[in-house]
């Protein structure tokens, strides 16, 4: 925002050289279609080929699977810059992904790995994680869908809501109970459940936000998925849930950090160029307020997510020290996006209201942001445990 160069303990050439590809991807092949996508509620499933080709998909995974291994820094560079194009939506599902195939990697057999990932990371199979449930939220110890061995099978039963890529997932990384009578965390694992299995079924669910983002409602009845799809040991799925959510939050600050700067930069150029009685708006007073408290929120938010980021990536600070801060930084960063898409809309007055502009697009999307993932609430309360507040 401020034109400042990349802090090299952070961002170095490589990272700055890889950063360039991925936005002259994101200004050619995704920035000038989010509006009709959005309002098409879909993307194009080309266009994870097309992701896959400039290294956007494969970033941070091993090489033997197809990937580009990477630090941390390269994920972040990468998220930050497809989020300039204002989109959630797309974002989220062409990211599906990011949340899907870091259990498999860790966790999953060799057999596993190399039928299901490859293919994902060169965007010709699309992959999800499936969590939620209706009535349990972010309880995941709570979790109700079944699957009970049945030979060389698990039978699966149960639903899942909320899925990003749930309607086109090829492969579902599924959170079932495998010890029905053990109705706590220690009889959850991870199961992957391939798309075409007989007895799923998938609806399509409208949202607030998103558009762009296929979100699905899933069924399983009876659907017999083989056991060499078992995501490591049985009732070892519910740790390996948890350090999935701790990346995932980092990347969704990460992720509301650049799409609060997207309305910075809107609400800039608009204030700019928009004359209001005789000079442009960005000389009244009210309005370079307003922009000044939106660049602090992005540049204080931005800060404490670096900072963490590089803590992680170094391992400096105790796990639960750790987990505590990425907590706050989601939160932290969650709120500097709802306060500058809000400063955003009202600045663009008129404008702000109307479907296409980048602000009113994330103005309905900061609220999934600020649940998804654990929600604030769930984050307060879980970095205050962590801290022995």
């Amino acid at each position: 925002m401020f034109n400042l160069p990349p802090r090299p303990e952070y961002f170095g050439p490589e990272h700055e050289a890889f950063r360039a590809g991925i936005r002259d991807f994101v200004s050619h092949e995704i920035a000038p279609f989010v509006a009709a996508w959005d309002e098409a509620a879909s993307f194009p499933r080309e266009l994870y080929v097309r992701a896959a080709a400039v290294g956007l998909l494969g970033v941070g995974y091993p090489e033997h699977l197809g990937g580009t291994p990477a630090d941390l820094f390269f994920s972040i560079a990468a998220a930050e810059e497809v989020a300039r194009a204002g989109c959630g939506g797309v974002q989220a599902s062409l990211g599906s992904h990011g949340i899907a195939l870091p259990p498999i990697v860790a966790h999953g057999s060799a057999e596993l790995q190399q039928r299901v990932v490859p293919p994902v990371l060169r965007g010709e199979k699309i992959a999800a994680l499936a969590i939620t449930e209706p009535g349990g939220g972010s309880d995941v110890a709570a979790l109700r869908t079944t699957a009970v061995r049945d030979g060389d099978h698990y039978l699966v039963d149960g639903e899942k809501t909320f899925i990003t890529s749930g309607c086109r997932a090829d492969f579902l990384t599924v959170a079932v109970r495998t010890e029905p009578a053990n109705k706590g965390p220690g009889g959850i694992s991870l199961l992957v459940v391939p798309g075409d299995t007989p007895g799923l079924e998938r609806t399509a669910l409208a949202k607030m936000g998103w558009w762009a983002s296929d979100t699905a409602h899933l069924r399983f009845s009876g659907c017999r998925v083989p056991a060499a799809n078992l995501v490591g040991a049985e009732g070892a799925g519910f740790r390996a849930i948890m350090t999935n959510f701790n990346a995932e939050r980092l990347m969704m600050a990460t992720m509301a950090c650049a799409y609060a700067e997207v309305c910075t930069t809107e609400a800039l150029d608009w204030a700019r160029s928009r004359q209001t009685f005789g000079a442009p708006l960005a000389q009244r007073q009210v309005v370079r307020h307003k922009l000044v408290d939106m660049a602090a929120r992005v540049e204080s938010a931005r800060a404490l997510v670096y900072d963490l980021a590089w803590r992680l990536q170094n391992r400096l600070g105790d796990a639960d020290d750790l987990v505590a801060r990425i907590c706050m930084a989601k939160v932290v960063a969650t709120q500097a996006m709802q306060f500058c898409a809000d400063q955003a809309v009202q600045i663009l007055g008129g404008m702000g209201y109307m479907r296409g502009t980048r602000s009113e697009r994330l103005y309905r999307e900061v609220k999934v942001m600020m649940i998804g993932g654990g929600s604030e609430e769930i984050m307060k309360d879980l970095a205050a445990k962590k801290l022995n507040l």
